[in-house]
């Protein structure tokens, strides 16, 4: 079991809300000194804080805002929803902070394994570092997506923190990491280093005004194994309550939509939201926004429709498009509507999972004018 990694909620105005049954706060099984740690049993969707700020470069005191979130989120209306979410409570620092390291990647973990996906209120941005490290027990290679204006690969000698978990993730083995890809950043935050090693490395990118394309944002996350926000992506006009706030950035309700398609994506196992700080949460507006980017994150999962890669290729309407000396296969779900294109790989192969690139239906008729999209080029250099 987990629940020893927990301490329970205590904080008596978390409960200071009207008694109407559709209040997520009568809905989410919590827990408390009274009830003690939630039995897991059916539940589908786990959340939980940590109180780890020590990583978190330029953005101290994050890590103590989980009761806030708590608050704002507890006096939500439920959407029609049938699903069973559990409040795990906080994680406490540890004398070390690999220790809370340790004690997150136990955590999702074991969620993983019981097949419940697991919500994170952090912290710092340093903690999707233990959130991948995770996933090492399931063998498999995942795909991590960062809503993020920077993308924090540090200095190769840097202590794992906010600035430098990325490189961390991609060094140090053994490496699952098949995919990263970056939503939102801002170039002048970025060395033009970084910006060549991103592509060095077939890792995609997206700049704050190519994310109004919802066809961009929407495959990036049906690709997706882990979905990470970083709330400095949001501009500092609608999240206040970062250290590293900007005057530009994405809206909030933008970043609403980006937890939406998280939640609907089949692929999606895990989804965090950090550098949180309460400090500067000026007319408690930030805890506002994340209390409802995971609502949006949960109407997401309810919508769920178990295409790729549970669905069978069965259930697809296939197209054929000829290109140069070969043919590219693209899938469109009966079920969802949505488009996939197939990577021909060796068999068998690691890579599996990847056989089919999410796209949608523009890239399919750029792909009939000749023009394959870059996500599917990167695919193929991944793998040959």
């Amino acid at each position: 079991m987990i629940d020893h990694f927990f301490s329970p909620v205590v904080d008596e105005t978390l409960f200071d809300f009207e008694d109407h049954e559709e209040l997520l706060g009568n809905q989410v099984v919590m827990n408390t000194q009274e009830k003690g740690f939630p039995v897991l049993e059916g539940v589908r969707l786990a959340f939980f804080d940590v109180k780890e700020g020590r990583g978190a470069i330029g953005n101290e005191g994050t890590g103590i805002g989980g009761a806030s979130i708590r608050k704002e989120f507890y006096k939500l209306y439920s959407g029609n929803w049938k699903v069973s979410i559990a409040d795990l409570g906080t994680i406490e620092p540890g004398n070390n902070i690999k220790d809370t390291y340790f004690a997150v990647q136990e955590v999702v973990g074991y969620l993983l394994k019981k097949e419940i996906l697991p919500i994170i209120i952090g912290g710092g941005q340093d903690l999707v570092y233990a959130n991948y490290r995770g996933y090492g027990r399931l063998d498999q290679s995942v795909n991590l997506a960062v809503a993020s204006p920077k993308f924090n690969f540090g200095k190769i000698n840097d202590e794992l923190s906010s600035c430098s978990y990325l490189s961390k993730i991609i060094l140090e083995q053994p490496c699952n990491l098949f995919n990263y890809t970056n939503l939102g950043f801002q170039t002048f935050y970025n060395s033009q280093e970084e910006i060549t090693l991103i592509e060095g490395l077939n890792f995609e990118a997206y700049r704050v005004g190519v994310l109004k394309d919802n066809s961009i944002v929407e495959p990036v996350m049906r690709d997706a194994d882990i979905v990470a926000i970083d709330m400095g992506v949001v501009r500092q006009s609608e999240a206040p309550a970062n250290g590293n706030s900007n005057p530009n950035g994405i809206l909030g309700e933008k970043l609403c939509k980006i937890a939406r398609y998280a939640g609907i994506s089949d692929k999606v196992t895990s989804f965090g939201i950090y550098e949180f700080n309460e400090l500067f949460d000026v007319n408690h507006q930030t805890s506002k926004l994340i209390s409802q980017v995971i609502w949006y994150f949960i109407e997401g999962y309810c919508l769920r429709t178990n295409d790729y890669p549970y669905g069978s290729k069965d259930n697809y309407t296939k197209y054929l498009v000829p290109f140069e000396n070969e043919v590219i296969s693209f899938y469109q779900s009966d079920k969802s509507q949505r488009w996939w294109m197939q990577v021909e790989i060796p068999t068998p192969s690691k890579y599996k999972r990847h056989v089919l690139v999410p796209c949608s239906y523009e890239d399919y008729l750029n792909t009939i004018e000749q023009k394959v999209p870059e996500r599917w080029f990167n695919v193929i250099r991944k793998i040959t």
